[in-house]
């Protein structure tokens, strides 16, 4: 008997200018061996034989976006950003309930410019989570020793590093529970860094799947060097 892949469907927040990268355009077009930081991230998911779809939210006035192939495959499906990462979340879940996502259906979200997902990570997400009542997210045990900070700038406490975690994407959620969770969240006016953060706030605890440290998301012109030598 043939295993069937896990269906999924895929949104892209990428509204954001990214101003910590002091460049002339949104950090997810800046140039990465040849192609722009989020044509590297779509390839992650647009081959994968359990890809029902992929929505990309961008802002409304973004110049960028129609400059790529990409923008006319028939996979991809272009919505709004907001104003935050959640805003632009929930208007990529719309969108996928449009393309007829159904409320029990699996979708992971992905940071625009983390575009060196490892195809065994997003695999072992799949595959860890498909029967999860909940969802979860990749992320990576911390390994310095951490430091809580004063008021004053000086060490108040080491906190026991073996209980923290760096939270990555993607992270996969079924469509209606994220969503719901998003926007009760905003409406209660909670500050949403991630979708993990939201099903939190709604009273989940979603599963952490262990990946590469490698998947880092470009913040500082620094991190897009450490990926063009790789």
């Amino acid at each position: 008997m043939t295993d069937h892949p896990l269906s999924f469907w895929v949104v892209i927040p990428a509204a954001g200018v990214g101003s910590r990268m002091r460049a002339d355009r949104p950090k997810q077009y800046l140039p990465l061996n040849g192609r722009c930081l989020i044509e590297h991230t779509l390839d992650c998911f647009l081959d994968q034989p359990g890809l029902s779809g992929l929505v990309v939210c961008l802002s409304p006035d973004d110049e960028w976006w129609p400059e790529l192939a990409c923008a006319c495959d028939p996979r991809i499906t272009r919505a709004d950003g907001g104003r935050e990462r959640a805003d632009s979340v929930l208007n990529g879940l719309q969108a996928l309930t449009a393309l007829g996502a159904g409320e029990q259906d699996w979708v992971l979200v992905h940071d625009a410019a983390r575009p060196n997902l490892a195809q065994s990570d997003l695999q072992t997400l799949l595959a860890t989570l498909q029967h999860d009542p909940i969802g979860g997210l990749l992320a990576v045990p911390v390994r310095d020793t951490l430091k809580l900070a004063g008021p004053d700038g000086r060490v108040s406490s080491t906190p026991d590093r073996s209980l923290f975690w760096q939270a990555y994407t993607p992270q996969m959620f079924r469509l209606g529970a994220l969503r719901t969770a998003l926007s009760d969240a905003l409406a209660a006016g909670v500050a949403i860094t991630d979708e993990a953060s939201a099903m939190e706030w709604a009273g989940q605890a979603p599963r952490l799947v262990e990946g590469r440290a490698d998947n880092i998301k470009v913040t500082r012109p620094e991190d897009l060097e450490f990926l063009r030598r790789r």
